[in-house]
């Protein structure tokens, strides 16, 4: 009888599979808009339910009620902590100076140990600048007091940027100044660890059959006589999870700021009860609940039609 064809998983191009650094990611492209604007936000995320929207899609030429499954990010105000200056140097951006704002929270004292003579004189000369924010976990029901901090970047010239940055020092973000609703949004997050794995769970492997060689658990061989060594290809035994991602144009399909269409009496498994704005991301993205996730515009330009929640699951 033929087998049916089943192609390895695990993709090489994410190699090696090692454990990210920390557990948040790092945004290592941003998207370059034609206005001054803050190009990400930060939230938390809470679990997954499912909603009815009106497609308004313009390739079908009718309205259409769909379901979809959507995730839940919880997205507290992000406080200003200060504005960093960077010049451009043949070894990449050097930062120059960073001016913090007056107004900080008590918590980022669990967080970072300020210097006690602050810089309050904008530079001169500059090449870029990023806005470093960081979250408000106090506002939630997760249990946590330490905020995260993040540099998140400015679309438009210097000069506007500079001003837009003035005028959002000492103030609280909120989302809906960030983003608006049915737009792509890329998602960067850190996937669910799941620790030292085998090469059966990690790869896809199929158990072998009856009277084969030694171990069952484990690929056919380790490669060719020659060369004689293995190759990085060869499916091993190691970590599996926990490593940083981005998935790229995930719908927004809502931004909300009624915690009570979404909240169940009991709350959701693992998280709580939502508090703040939230935001419904259409699919699931990676991550664990509670775990902190990056939203920023897409990299990626994708066409975008008109959705209308009309019925959200508790």
């Amino acid at each position: 009888m033929a087998r049916a064809h089943k192609p390895r998983s695990g993709s090489l191009q994410f190699w090696p599979r090692k454990r990210a650094k920390r557990i948040y990611p790092r945004v290592r492209a941003w998207a370059n808009l034609d206005r001054a604007s803050l190009l990400g936000f930060l939230g938390y995320k809470v679990g997954m339910t499912h909603v009815q929207v009106n497609e308004n899609n313009p390739a079908l030429k009718t309205i259409r009620l769909v379901t979809y499954p959507v995730t839940i990010i919880e997205c507290p105000p992000l406080k200003v902590l200060g504005i960093k200056f960077y010049q451009s140097t043949e070894y990449g951006l050097r930062n120059i100076t960073t001016i913090y704002s007056e107004n900080l929270n008590k918590e980022l004292k669990r967080k970072l140990t300020l210097a006690k003579k602050i810089e309050s004189k904008f530079p001169e000369s500059f090449d870029d600048l990023r806005l470093i924010v960081y979250t408000q976990p106090r506002l939630t029901t997760i249990n946590k007091k330490k905020p995260e901090i993040i540099e998140l970047a400015l679309s438009g010239k210097k000069e506007e940027k500079l001003e837009f940055a003035k005028g959002l020092l000492n103030k609280e973000i909120k989302v809906n100044d960030v983003f608006k609703q049915s737009q792509n949004l890329d998602i960067h997050a850190v996937t669910k660890g799941k620790g030292f794995q085998g090469p059966l769970k990690r790869f896809g492997l199929q158990l072998k059959s009856h009277k084969s060689e030694k171990k069952r658990r484990a690929p056919g061989n380790l490669g060719s006589w020659t060369p004689k060594k293995i190759l990085f290809s060869v499916p091993q035994a190691g970590q599996l999870g926990f490593q940083t991602r981005t998935e790229f144009n995930k719908t927004l399909l809502k931004i909300g700021n009624k915690p009570e269409e979404v909240n169940s009496s009991s709350g959701f498994n693992r998280y709580g009860l939502v508090k703040n704005d939230y935001l419904l991301i259409k699919g699931s993205i990676p991550g664990a609940n509670k775990r902190l996730i990056i939203m920023t515009y897409p990299i990626r330009s994708k066409k975008t039609f008109q959705i209308e929640v009309k019925y959200i699951r508790k």
